[in-house]
Order: structure tokens, then C-alpha cells, then sequence
């Protein structure tokens, strides 16, 4: 079958390695929100195999799981709509990655930036997980025959990687069994930066909490982060070449775009010429309305892990519904023997 012959199917994943910030709402949830609203069929994940590949304490790792989940449900994603579910508890997901690791090329691996980054100098004493994880994402994709994920810029480089290894099945087994997935790359927060420095991207392990806003942050301590952001002496310009070389000045006029659902050239047309004055204290309040709704139903969700852990179990049973006859036709196409 060709790609056309695929139903559009988005699948996308979180990794609970730490608190969910507001880059993870506004590059990931809120858009994966806005593709169940439009009725695509949605699977949405949390990548905790990922997790592991860097240590995680064992006792911390299920908390950090079911905040995620928290994240999402809090944030609009309907279990009964989209599916939800953790990575581990379908199998298929690993399998399926063994297959792509017999598959993907080392030259491949070798030129992943994310590695390269996150290792640094010690590569040769990071974990072979880490190394060969971009063909686990793979194959979180490809089990499900999603067509498009929606990722920030710095995955890009990811569902291309995906893109090649369906195609060099395909090509190998003689077959069109995998579609060439599509990334998604949409709106004006795709990635958000450090509140303190804008040439980082916001993360959960900055060395600050001012450089992030938490997902379970309280409505003051929003309030109080983004009036406290780090910005430049210049007002407002007209026009988004006005912000090109002012980080900090776009990130924040791209995190109030997101915000509001407009584009950051509608924001700076009505902020143009205001200085920080009027502006951080707009964006704080603006903030404040749309996510601390999001966080108080986070802590509500958060003190019923039961309920958090049955809603994930009732997703992976419907992921494995679709990833099990996926797989077994991968099994098939190899020449593996299956009882």
C-alpha cells in the first residue's frame, strides 16, 4: 500500500524524567489536544522505557509516570477519545525495537545530535540505551502505523530517522508494510526556552526553578517567574525581525502567542512599542488563567494514583488491540517462527 493508503493516525510520547514544565504543555500536550478536538485518531504515551535509559530512581519513576498521565488528562485529553497509556506495560513496543535495531544502520545512530548533546565528553560511559534509543521511538511509531507525530524542532531529527528505517524495511522485505511517517512542526511555542536564558531550551533539570514554569506550579508562583523573566531593555518591535536577535523577547511573545491561540505577528501588532512593564504583566496573567486551572486538576488527579494507574491499563489493553497484529506481521515478514 502506499502512504495515502494509511488512515491518518498521530501518535506522540512524554518521558517521565522529572516535572512537566510548560514546554511540555505548549510543544507537546496542548497541540495533541487540538489533534483529538479535530477527531484524529490519537495515541498518546508515556515513554517511561525512555526513562530508563539514563538512571531513575526506582521508587520515583511510577510518580513521575502517573504525573504525566495527570498532565495529560488534565489538560483535555480524553481517555474514551485518544488512547493513553505507559510504554512498558505494551511489550510490543521493545520487540518491535529489536527488529529496528537489526535494521537501522551504526552510521545512522552516529550522526543523532540529541546523543551527542546529552552525552558529551563521557559517550563511552553512557548507557547503550541512550545510544540506541532514537530506534525505540522508532518503533513506538511505526507499531502503530501512526502517520503523523506531532514533535518540537529538536525531535525533528528523530521521525526522520523513523522515516529511514520504514523505508529501508520496506525496501529490504519487499514490501510497503510501514508508512513514512510525517513530523509535525506547528505553532509558535514548538519550543520553549529557559525563563533566564534565552538560547536554552526549558527543562526539568535546569539548575533554577525561576527558569521554568512547573506544570504544578501555583498561580502566584506563575505570576511571580514570568515578572521575573529575564529580558532586554528594548520595547516591543512591529514585527517578528524586530525579535531575531532578541531571544528572551521572542520566547516570551511566542509563549503569550500559544497562549491565546493567535500568532506571535498578532501579539507584537498589538504590543507593539510597550515595554516590559506591560507586557511580563500581561503574560502573567494571561498564564495564570490558562494554566493554573490545568495544575489544580493535575493535584486533584495526582492524590487518586489508583484511578491514574487504571486509566493508563485500560489504554495499553486498546494499544495492544492495534500493536499486536503490527507486530506479529513484522514477525512474519522477517521470517521469524511464532507459536
Amino acid at each position: 500500500m502506499s502512504d495515502s493508503q494509511f488512515s491518518t493516525r498521530v501518535f506522540s510520547g512524554i518521558k517521565p524524567s522529572g516535572g512537566l514544565t510548560l514546554g511540555n504543555y505548549l510543544g507537546a500536550i496542548k497541540r495533541f489536544v487540538d489533534w483529538q478536538e479535530r477527531g484524529t485518531d490519537c495515541i498518546f504515551c508515556v515513554v517511561d522505557l525512555h526513562a530508563i535509559t539514563v538512571w531513575q530512581e526506582p521508587s520515583e519513576l511510577p510518580g513521575m509516570t502517573r504525573e504525566v498521565a495527570a498532565g495529560y488528562l488534565a489538560a483535555g485529553i480524553d481517555p474514551e477519545k485518544s488512547i493513553l497509556f505507559n510504554q512498558s506495560q505494551v511489550h510490543e513496543h521493545a520487540e518491535l525495537a529489536w527488529i529496528f535495531n537489526c535494521v537501522a544502520r551504526v552510521g545512522w545512530m552516529n550522526r543523532m545530535t540529541q546523543f551527542k548533546e546529552k552525552a558529551g565528553k563521557n559517550s563511552e560511559k553512557e548507557s547503550l540505551g541512550l545510544y540506541a534509543y532514537p530506534s525505540l521511538m522508532a518503533a513506538d511509531i511505526l507499531l502503530y502505523h501512526a502517520t503523523h507525530v506531532p514533535v518540537g524542532e529538536d525531535q525533528k531529527q528523530h521521525v526522520e530517522l523513523t522515516r529511514d528505517i520504514a523505508a529501508k524495511f520496506n525496501h529490504d522485505y519487499g514490501t510497503e508494510f510501514f508508512p513514512l511517517t510525517e513530523p509535525v512542526i506547528d505553532g509558535p511555542a514548538t519550543r520553549v526556552m529557559n525563563l533566564r536564558d534565552g538560547s536554552k531550551k526549558m527543562s526539568k533539570s535546569g539548575q533554577s526553578d525561576m527558569e521554568r514554569i512547573n506544570m504544578t506550579d501555583d498561580a502566584d508562583t506563575i505570576a511571580k517567574k514570568f515578572k521575573k523573566a529575564r529580558t532586554d531593555p528594548e520595547p516591543l518591535p512591529e514585527t517578528m525581525e524586530g525579535l531575531k536577535e532578541r531571544p528572551e523577547a521572542r520566547n516570551l511573545v511566542d509563549i503569550y502567542a500559544s497562549l491565546s491561540d493567535r500568532s506571535s505577528a498578532e501579539v507584537l501588532r498589538d504590543y507593539a512599542g510597550a515595554g516590559w512593564g506591560q507586557f511580563k504583566p500581561a503574560l502573567a496573567e494571561l498564564a495564570v488563567e490558562k494554566l493554573a486551572p490545568v495544575a489544580e486538576e493535575m493535584r486533584r488527579l495526582m492524590d487518586d494514583p489508583a484511578e491514574i494507574d487504571r486509566t493508563l491499563a485500560r489504554g495499553a489493553e486498546r494499544a495492544r488491540a492495534i500493536a499486536a497484529p503490527i507486530l506479529a506481521k513484522t514477525y512474519e515478514t522477517v521470517g521469524l517462527i511464532r507459536g
